[in-house]
């Protein structure tokens, strides 16, 4: 019998993910993508002879990037060329005060001890129990589909769990370690990507510094895009067919069973339906209230990540003194963070994260020139003007230009912004959230909104707002995960017919 048919909303790297897994295994599969190119937020432009990549731009857990490949018997190497970064990433505490990061773990040791006599022991410790913790939460914990209790019920598990500190924040968890603020700073760093506080994370996710400490920070030559560019690549090869400029407009449902996915311009047949687009706008504005998992006042409790003002630069020279990634915690982060997450507001003494490219990779940018990457993490759900974006960009440039020493706004010659507003036209979403939803231990396994819909039958999500969270590799996990389940449930056909327009 026929493998069944399955339809993927979004080209994100869940539903490439998803996509590809299942039609390895025999499904006939279409992606639909709102956009013109696939890849979701990790899209990229070019404009000036610059190329930018739009959205993630740190590759860490290779680990997680090669696993994904070698199922299909590749290697991340077939499809684009990493490179080690040394320094990892520079961190500006002032002027004058920047740390490199080193990628030798002898040299970190170093550094530890340079400013905590005795902290490059407990650095060892430290990274021992975050080893475990690797070991366990990314090769078991976030494979784990939690849709059960039973999942984690087995003895082993069990164990597992207790040792890995799930029910102790972070932020006590470091500091029983370490003394140094600026050891503690860097430390806790690795934490922002996971949208929270370090006081709300559970010490579990120390397997973040296990992946930034010992596994490195790397470089996809040509930019983070060409990690889409070889994921579609092989999902083409698997038989994928991408349909772009399509925007699903509402999924029509029978009897708890999708029967149609409709826009204007032609009706696709499925069996199954993958939504790798944002959970929220699938429930909100694509199925009909009775078929909604969860009510908007669960949504509105939900801790989201934060968003981000990013500005794409073109600079008409070379730069000194910012290394691939640059660090900028000048400020104190307690009342940035306060304006994110407790009393939502723009901030008024961001910190802010610098990505040059063009030091390591000179294709980003005409010769002799230097492509940016300006971010500033923002609460989600903020009044989005020009007047904030040019404000803020002002207050950075000051920054920059003096903690750096020069002078660079009178060099930009390419300048684009992007905030709320685009989040939200763009992908749908949620608040305009950059990143999902925050990794908080109330918002962690089956905590989290359900990889399966709760009315709709065939109805399946992937991506950063289910399991098991926000980042590159987990959302790539998180299309894997999808795809094994149903494979579980849908071995045989159904009928669906899944409806297309152009936005």
């Amino acid at each position: 019998m026929a493998h069944p048919k399955v339809i993927v909303i979004g080209s994100g790297f869940s539903g490439l993910s998803a996509a590809t897994c299942l039609a390895d295994r025999g499904y006939e599969v279409t992606v639909l993508e709102k956009n013109s190119t696939p890849g979701g937020r990790a899209r990229s432009f070019t404009e000036a002879g610059y190329t930018f990549d739009m959205g993630p731009s740190w590759y860490w857990m290779p680990d997680v990037f090669e696993s994904y490949f070698r199922r299909f018997g590749k290697s991340t190497a077939d499809y684009y060329t990493l490179q080690r970064l040394d320094p990892s990433y520079t961190i500006a505490f002032g002027e004058e005060d920047f740390m490199p990061v080193p990628a030798s773990l002898d040299e970190m040791r170093a550094l530890f001890e340079s400013m905590e006599p005795g902290s490059a022991r407990q650095l060892d410790k430290f990274l021992a129990q975050a080893a475990y913790k690797y070991e366990v939460g990314i090769n078991q914990l976030v494979y784990k589909p939690g849709r059960s209790v039973t999942e984690f019920m087995s003895p082993r598990l069990l164990l597992d769990v207790l040792r890995l500190d799930v029910f102790q924040s972070f932020h006590k968890h470091i500091r029983r370690f370490f003394k140094n603020e600026k050891i503690i700073k860097l430390m806790e760093f690795p934490i922002l990507f996971l949208g929270a506080l370090p006081q709300n994370t559970p010490a579990l996710y120390s397997l973040m510094n296990y992946a930034d400490i010992k596994m490195g920070t790397w470089y996809p030559m040509g930019g983070m895009y060409k990690i889409v560019e070889g994921m579609v690549q092989l999902a083409e090869e698997k038989g994928v067919q991408f349909f772009y400029n399509q925007e699903v407009k509402q999924i029509e449902v029978q009897e708890g069973t999708a029967r149609n996915v409709v826009t204007a311009t032609g009706t696709f047949a499925a069996d199954v339906v993958v939504a790798s687009a944002d959970y929220h706008h699938v429930e909100k504005d694509l199925l009909t209230g009775e078929y909604k998992s969860y009510s908007d006042a669960y949504w509105e409790k939900r801790v989201m990540a934060p968003s981000s003002l990013i500005f794409y630069l073109g600079v008409n020279k070379r730069l000194q003194n910012l290394q691939h990634h640059t660090l900028f915690f000048d400020e104190d982060f307690g009342p940035h963070a306060h304006e994110i997450y407790t009393d939502p507001k723009w901030p008024a003494k961001p910190l802010f994260y610098v990505c040059a490219p063009s030091v390591t990779d000179p294709s980003v940018a005409p010769p002799g020139c230097e492509n940016l990457f300006i971010l500033i993490p923002v609460a989600p759900g903020l009044e989005d003007t020009e007047a904030t974006r040019e404000h803020y960009y002002n207050l950075v440039m000051d920054r920059l230009e003096r903690l750096t020493r020069q002078e660079v706004r009178s060099a930009v010659v390419y300048k684009r912004s992007y905030a709320h507003r685009d989040f939200m036209g763009d992908y749908h979403a949620f608040k305009g959230n950059a990143y999902g939803l925050a990794n908080t231990l109330l918002q962690t396994a089956l905590l989290k909104p359900g990889l399966k819909s709760k009315k709709v039958s065939n109805l399946f999500y992937a991506g950063q707002l289910t399991v098991p969270g926000p980042g590159v590799p987990p959302s790539l996990i998180s299309g894997q995960v999808v795809a094994r389940e149903i494979e579980k449930e849908y071995a045989a056909p159904v009928s669906v017919n899944v409806e297309l327009s152009n936005p």
